[in-house]
């Protein structure tokens, strides 16, 4: 059975086509990297699994489960997790502060203006653990608006972990990165445990080609080739996508 399963899909803004029939199974454990130029559906294909956008055709299974109906919120508790391209985290709060706001969706006490998030022990001892994971216990208290950006990346990795995920969807975890940073996230990414399915998106490829088991080549909303890293750097559509030739 595989961890994440997509077949045939497809959606389309109006006139314009942005996935197509893509069809994609990740095996438990697997490391799979997703390239293409801006504008191939990659984003799009990743909203799609989390269900924040709704596919026209097509399915979509998580271990066995067509989740293709499944409302955005009930996703994470069965094991699904991402991070973003763009960072939408909240500035002004602490980094325990993110963190632990990020449990909430899969806790039974959800966000009230009314209940002291800094009361809730359990919740607090998790964020903690999830910011060491991620080398930033030290930096807990800290608003996040104090950080670096590299520090924000990871800060955004650790809500994704700490909600203990099946499979995880990284867009673009190395953008906008010095080359330290990078090192860092890297080091990060690797460390998590092969009981974590990992679906990236990267532009950044000397990097990402490290981490990936298999490569799938999106273009136009389509997959164009698939395979290992030596198979798909030398596949001839590769090279026409991006140098066009």
């Amino acid at each position: 059975m595989s961890a994440l399963a997509i077949k045939d899909l497809g959606k389309s803004f109006g006139g314009l086509r942005v996935t197509a029939g893509v069809t994609l199974a990740l095996e438990a454990g697997e490391r799979r990297l997703i390239i293409g130029p801006n504008g191939a559906g990659k984003t799009t294909l990743f909203n799609l699994i989390t269900g924040e956008l709704k596919p026209d055709d097509g399915a979509i299974a998580l271990f066995g489960r067509d989740i293709t109906a499944l409302p955005t919120r009930a996703r994470p508790h069965l094991g699904l997790a991402r991070t973003y391209q763009i960072i939408t985290l909240f500035a002004q709060e602490t980094l325990l502060h993110n963190v632990t706001l990020s449990l909430l969706g899969l806790s039974p006490l959800r966000w009230s203006p009314f209940r002291r998030l800094d009361r809730q022990a359990v919740l607090i001892e998790r964020a903690r653990a999830a910011l060491a994971s991620v080398g930033l216990e030290a930096l807990a208290g800290r608003p996040l608006a104090q950080t670096s950006y590299g520090e924000r990346r990871r800060v955004e990795i650790a809500m994704a972990l700490v909600q203990q995920p099946k499979v995880l969807l990284l867009d673009e975890p190395f953008a906008g990165l010095s080359v330290d940073e990078r090192k860092d996230v890297r080091r990060l990414l690797a460390s998590i445990p092969r009981d974590v399915t990992m679906l990236m998106i990267e532009h950044d490829m000397d990097v990402a080609l490290e981490l990936a088991d298999r490569i799938t080549l999106m273009h136009f909303g389509q997959i164009v080739v698939e395979g290992s890293r030596a198979e798909v750097v030398a596949h001839p559509r590769t090279r026409e996508v991006y140098f066009g030739s």
